[in-house]
């Protein structure tokens, strides 16, 4: 009876271990699969957490050697130490997984380190590292696998000269030039780490914009900024082929609007296309879950499979790949299976990239809003026009609200700026509150904050701006 469980999560990323934690804490005897090695998945590992670890890093090493002088502090013979930096990383990374399996036993998970494979609708058996094998029995099982990285036809990642996002967390030195194919949030951030670092770094995109998916406005603005601290854009842009010259990687690339190809030639390159689900080695046709055209395994509004006991979440699923996503989907499988009424709102999910300034959004885009013919309006607050952005030198970026003509309704918010990844979150507050742009405007927010932005943004919805 010991091995039998009322759920089995297979998979310990952000999604998986939130749910095991939250169905054990609502009576479910639980049990969680992770074949790492370490709790927390790609995020904590390989992604989030040592990505932000670098950035923040990064930006204080960047300030302390171009910002500080001019503002009053003065440093003489400032110098990075690349190998203490990455173990400072490491050193983070090491407490945050312990720390998630401290939280296991906290709540009476039980924790199998293995791959976890489907045999039947009830059975997974668990591929132990030393060759072992377990099975276990389970009433219910979720599959939280999550994503790996994808890469473009013929192009080989070696984690060396030719990286994914792993590889680019990992440089023992700065490279000298550094080209990162994909204009996108993970490819962004590493770039901006490395560039502030001391790498020149050049960013081959093939649509004509950063960001896909994102607010235009803001994307525009972003690509703006970014190329005046010094990172190049080559927009427009298909990689042909990626060569590794052991020593050096040739890119060539056709420019689409030219007709024409050129070369580069860079120290490394980070490969950051895209991520893929990852499902391969699970059994998943052989116990009858069905997928889409794009790998992900299909769900109902439950998020469950084709297969009743059988639950998908995070990015094996459809939706934005992130991980707090993958955590509130987690909750709710583990509320519905204890007979409560879980509910994700995908309409506010708020996306973060975490460069210097922050982008942070949450809810519609205005090009969204155009091509359901939705009628809004529109208000704007620039951070040069708020005051303690002002004093600290952070006056880059906007707050924009889009808010529904008739009903003033928020529908989306967007920002470049300081701190914003936290300011969104007061926005995604109100959203889930069906809060209108009035709301917003009339709540008091302290002075001097940045949050003001916020404020100024919502009176502008109504043409009625104080400071700007």
């Amino acid at each position: 009876m010991e091995n039998n469980f009322d759920i089995v999560v297979i998979g310990g990323g952000p999604g998986g271990y939130v749910c095991a934690i939250r169905a054990s804490q609502l009576g479910l005897k639980t049990a969680c699969i992770e074949s790492r090695g370490a709790l927390g998945g790609t995020c904590l590992n390989v992604g989030c957490i040592p990505s932000k670890s670098l950035l923040n890093l990064s930006e204080n090493f960047h300030k302390a050697k171009k910002d500080f002088n001019q503002q009053g502090i003065e440093i003489d013979g400032i110098k990075l130490n690349i190998q203490k930096m990455m173990t400072n990383k490491n050193k983070s990374i090491q407490v945050l997984t312990k720390g998630v399996e401290f939280l296991f036993k906290k709540n009476k998970v039980t924790y199998f380190k293995g791959k976890g494979v489907l045999f039947s609708k009830n059975d997974v058996v668990i591929y132990e590292s030393d060759n072992k094998r377990n099975n276990i029995k389970a009433k219910n099982i979720v599959i939280a696998t999550g994503s790996t990285v994808t890469s473009l036809p013929s192009i080989n990642i070696d984690e060396k000269n030719i990286v994914s996002s792993t590889g680019a967390l990992s440089f023992d030195k700065v490279p000298k030039k550094l080209a990162v194919i994909g204009g996108g949030y993970i490819g962004l951030e590493m770039g901006s780490v490395w560039s502030r670092l001391g790498s020149e770094v050049t960013v081959i995109e093939y649509l004509d914009h950063i960001t896909p998916g994102m607010d235009r406005e803001i994307s525009n603005e972003f690509q703006k900024i970014l190329t005046k601290q010094g990172i190049k854009f080559k927009m427009g842009s298909r990689v042909d082929s990626v060569k590794n010259k052991g020593s050096t990687v040739l890119i060539t690339y056709t420019d689409l609007k030219k007709s024409k190809k050129e070369n580069i030639e860079v120290d490394k390159v980070l490969v950051s296309v895209g991520r893929k689900p990852y499902t391969e080695g699970l059994n998943l046709t052989k116990v009858g879950v069905k997928k889409d055209n794009q790998g992900r395994i299909e769900v109902n509004d439950k998020l469950q499979t084709s297969v009743k006991n059988i639950y998908a979440i995070g990015d094996v699923i459809k939706g934005p790949m992130l991980a707090h996503k993958a955590e509130e989907e987690g909750i709710a499988v583990a509320e519905i299976l204890a007979g409560q009424a879980g509910h994700v709102n995908y309409d506010v999910i708020p996306g973060v990239i975490y460069t210097s300034p922050e982008v942070a959004t949450v809810g519609k885009t205005e090009e969204q809003l155009k091509s359901e013919n939705k009628s809004y309006k529109v208000g704007k607050f620039p951070f040069l026009a708020n005051s303690r952005a002002k004093v600290n030198n952070e006056t880059d970026g906007f707050v924009k609200i889009l808010a529904d003509n008739k009903t003033d309704k928020v529908l989306g918010v967007h920002i470049i700026g300081p701190h914003c990844g936290d300011m969104i979150a007061e926005m995604a507050l109100a959203m889930e509150f069906g809060a209108s742009s009035e709301d917003i405007a009339r709540t008091c927010h302290a002075h001097p904050t940045h949050t003001e932005a916020i404020k100024e943004a919502a009176l502008a919805v109504d043409k009625r701006p104080i400071h700007f």
